[in-house]
């Protein structure tokens, strides 16, 4: 098979010029007569239109995988690698059992996700979370698909809508969309996409916490993949500490909104820390600073609240603050995390940002198979369509990538998977589960699963679900194999 050449060039991708339209793209030769060879075009290189190239490649179908970084920065990313973390560093629970994230995670597996191939080599320990070292991580997926036969990587800013001639194209450019494709689909749709704030935590360097007030301990000790029960560094309060931390932490100055990100809404599940201490007193020690399952060895009982740090590299010299997302002012930030018990010397490495994301009302927008409505040669992908989540972005991707080699290949859609599963009830709520009139991002959760049959409670309910979720998605799995899963060194 012929190598793809690389294009490189960073400048924007002008839908009227002769470069972008073709007869022929970096060694692709596009033939209007043979629909098989022509490529799906991929726009965005993060999680979701990697995981969307890998399972259009490992069906034989040729991608041109568009990302306009590091040409064009976005406000949170850094680097022009793919797949690039720009928030937490975890994956959250790898419990495929009672987590309905961690179920996706294993079903992610069995369709031979890249995404999830690339997490396991680059893990680190988290008890029983999926944490990953953002570096190995970005890293393994951009090589992965750098080094893939039927992958172009083109540098540049899709700048509007795609050509005309891109006759299947996967949007897959995540909440931090540039203005002129945000622009674009707001005009085809003729609906303004919805927003919402993400926020950053902060990052400390590991040699600056104090051991002599902090300790080791995941929450009940629990061992996870790559994790030991003591995966987590835990900073403990007691009551007139917290209560003066809170005070600090409502009072302190945040970063103003600008004009453009007035009355845009947060996402529940990503809140500011210093929005949720608004709240009430007593919020955050409910909330990421709870205490439960943690001792403090030094008095023997569990803290009044506590704040985790979990590790950021494989080095394991840097660690960020557990739920910390935030929008205050860095002089602040400096100010009010340093009367943490234990980071009274912190070195911070990064402090918290926020930013705004965009998505579309997926439910009133997209067909089942992710397309467009209103042009359906155009799928949607990743956060853009109102998942929340490193994992769901990539999981949406993953089935929009199935969907668009199924239709290259002879026009035959693949069936969604069973909304029993983790797959199907993801795609189920973007698609026409959710409300419309109020539809918000959302991440996986049983509560999005049909009810299992029988007065089942608890964590057996759970269980129940995750049988049941496995036992459905064999037979749509062997109707739709997955590309060969990728063999990282872990």
């Amino acid at each position: 098979m012929m190598r793809l050449k690389c294009n490189i060039g960073r400048g924007p991708v002008d839908p009227c010029s002769t470069a972008a339209r073709g007869p022929r793209e970096g060694g692709l030769t596009i033939d209007g007569s043979d629909l098989t060879g022509r490529p799906v075009h991929v726009i965005g290189g993060g999680l979701a239109g990697s995981e969307a190239a890998w399972q259009l490649a490992g069906r034989g179908v040729p991608v041109v995988l568009h990302e306009m970084r590091p040409g064009r920065q976005t406000p949170a990313h850094s680097t022009g690698g793919l797949a690039e973390l720009v928030c937490s560093n975890s994956f959250r629970s790898d419990d495929a059992e009672t987590n309905a994230v961690g179920l996706l995670h294993e079903e992610m597996r069995r369709c031979g996700s890249l995404v999830m191939a690339a997490a396991d080599a680059a893990r680190l320990p988290a008890g029983g979370a999926l944490a990953v070292d953002r570096g190995r991580f970005s890293d393994t997926v951009t090589a992965a698909l750098a080094d893939h036969p039927l992958v172009q990587l083109a540098r540049g800013e899709v700048a509007g809508l795609p050509p005309a001639d891109w006759d299947q194209v996967i949007v897959a450019t995540g909440p931090l969309t540039s203005p002129a494709l945000t622009q674009a689909i707001a005009a085809l749709t003729g609906a303004e996409a919805l927003a919402f704030f993400d926020a950053i935590a902060p990052i400390v360097d590991a040699d600056s916490i104090d051991p002599a007030i902090t300790w080791r301990q995941s929450r009940y000790d629990k061992v996870g993949p790559a994790g030991t029960g003591s995966d987590y560094i835990n900073c403990p309060f007691d009551r007139d500490g917290y209560d003066a931390f809170v005070a600090a932490l409502t009072a302190a100055e945040c970063v103003p909104f600008k004009d453009w990100e007035r009355d845009t809404p947060y996402f529940e599940g990503c809140l500011p820390i210093e929005v949720m201490a608004e709240r009430g007193p007593d919020t955050l020690r409910f909330g990421p600073m709870k205490p439960v399952g943690l001792t403090d060895p030094r008095t023997g009982r569990r803290p009044f609240a506590v704040v985790q740090l979990r590790q950021d590299n494989a080095l394991g010299t840097l660690y960020n603050l557990v739920g910390f997302q935030t929008k205050l002012r860095h002089g602040e930030q400096l100010r009010v995390f340093r009367t943490i018990p234990g980071l009274e010397r912190a070195s911070f490495a990064r402090l918290g940002g926020i930013h705004r994301n965009t998505f579309l009302n997926a439910p009133r927008l997209l067909d089942q198979q992710l397309r467009l409505k209103a042009m359906p040669r155009l799928r949607f992908a990743g956060q853009i369509t109102g998942c929340e989540g490193y994992v769901e972005s990539a999981a949406v991707g993953l089935l929009a990538g199935r969907f668009a080699a199924a239709e290259r290949q002879g026009g035959v859609l693949v069936l969604a998977p069973p909304p029993t599963t983790a797959l199907g009830a993801l795609l189920g709520h973007i698609t026409g589960g959710a409300d419309v009139a109020s539809y918000q991002p959302m991440n996986i959760n049983f509560g999005l699963f049909p009810p299992p049959d029988g007065r089942i409670k608890g964590r057996d309910r759970k269980r129940a679900q995750s049988a049941r979720a496995r036992a459905d998605l064999a037979p749509w799995l062997a109707d739709q194999p997955a590309p060969p899963t990728p063999a990282f060194a872990g």
